[in-house]
Order: structure tokens, then sequence, then C-alpha cells
């Protein structure tokens, strides 16, 4: 992670998501631009949520690890988002970890000014409690593809997710092919149906596999099989 010590990028940011007037003229001096490149660890659950992020720039995925040590992706996030919102209204730490997929640019501001300067805002409550009932329409969309679409759907719209960034054309990633229980766990089947898949995948020429990575080579069609992107919003 650095900070971009560049208040003209930050103010372009703001106005091409046009989110400058959610931050009072008191807030607004306190924000600062972020960059983390591919793969860093932006947030790591259980840690003290000290700012809220805005994702102006990238993309992220959100994960959660349980008590024995499990981690399951819960979804990916493109800009606009924000990370920390719940944890800045509950007063809580991280409920997740937040990693970058592609390089992204968020930009963050702790949260002593906006308890100082933010609890009456009008604006910022406003935008803050239309990204969390997002969220919570994304899960339920989520569970609905889940149970109502094939594996094969399933299983292109996480290809798609995990491997472009739509903000980055530039960046064309990777799925490791160790985390493949993991994905099956995420999109709701089992490793032996998901290798199928995959399988079924690599014959028609759709992706890719070697003995580390699975790199999609036929994005429009995988798209065309995907139906909607759901993975992420």
């Amino acid at each position: 992670m650095k900070e971009i010590k560049d208040r003209e990028q930050l103010t372009h940011y703001l106005e091409i998501h046009q989110i400058a007037s959610i931050f009072n003229a008191n807030i607004t001096p306190h924000l600062a631009l972020f960059s983390y490149g591919q793969g860093e660890r932006i947030c790591s659950q259980g840690d003290p949520a000290e700012y809220l992020y805005i994702l102006v720039k990238g993309k992220v995925k959100v994960c959660n690890t349980s008590a024995e040590g499990k981690a399951l992706i819960i979804s990916f996030k493109t800009a606009l988002e924000a990370i920390g919102d719940i944890e800045y209204v509950q007063g809580i730490d991280f409920m997740n970890s937040v990693e970058a997929v592609s390089p992204v640019h968020l930009i963050g501001v702790h949260n002593r000014w906006l308890h100082q300067y933010g609890t009456n805002d009008a604006e910022l409550l406003r935008f803050l409690l239309k990204i969390i009932t997002s969220k919570f329409c994304m899960k339920s969309d989520s569970l609905s593809f889940n149970l109502m679409y094939p594996v094969e759907a399933r299983v292109a719209s996480y290809l798609l997710s995990i491997s472009y960034d739509e903000s980055d054309p530039r960046f064309n990633g990777q799925l490791s092919a160790v985390s493949l229980r993991d994905v099956a766990n995420f999109i709701g089947t089992s490793y032996r149906h998901l290798n199928r898949v995959i399988h079924k995948f690599c014959e028609e020429d759709l992706v890719e596999r070697s003995r580390v990575f699975i790199c999609v080579k036929d994005r429009e069609r995988l798209r065309a099989l995907a139906g909607h992107n759901i993975y992420e919003k």
C-alpha cells in the first residue's frame, strides 16, 4: 500500500464518481488516496476498522475465515464501493478480509473525522445507506443465482469475476488451480463436479488449464454462458 499524494487525482475521482458532495467541507481536507497492488491485502478480518474506504478504481474480493481457518470468498467488488461502511456504522472490527484482485485506488478517511464531522451529515448517511442496502440485495441475488442456475453458468460467472477488471483493460488475471476447493464452496457445488466443468470448458476451448493456473481463453463465450455476471456488482 502507498499513499498517492496528488490532490488533483483525488479530486478527479470525486468528480467522475459524483461523490464530492457526500463529504462536507470539514471532512474533505482529511481525505487521502491510496494505491494497492494486485494480491495485496487491504484489510483483515478481526482488525480494528479505523478507516472508511471508497473503491474508485479496480476490483477487490471479500473473504471470510471460519474459526477452523477455512476461507470463503463472499463477493467481488468494483467501483463505486465502500469498505468499512458497516463497521463504521456499527463501531465494530472488520468482519471480512478484503484483497485487491487488480491494482486498485481507494479514497480513505479515518473514522475519527467521520465521528467528529459526519455523524449528522445527511449526504454521507444517505450514501452509506445506499451502499449497505445494495450489499444486502447483491447477497440475496447471489444466493438465488446459486440455487437456480446450472453449475456451468456459475463457473463462467466466477471466472469472469476473478480474471477481468472492466476499469483496467490491461489487467488479465489468472485463477490459481490450487484454490478450486474454495471456488466450489463459493458457487455451491462439489469439488468433483467443478473439475468436470473445468475439463468441459477446456475441451470447448473456453479456458486453458495448467498445473498452476486456469486462464480464460474466450471471454465472450463465457459471458454468454454466464448470462449475467452476478458475482460482482
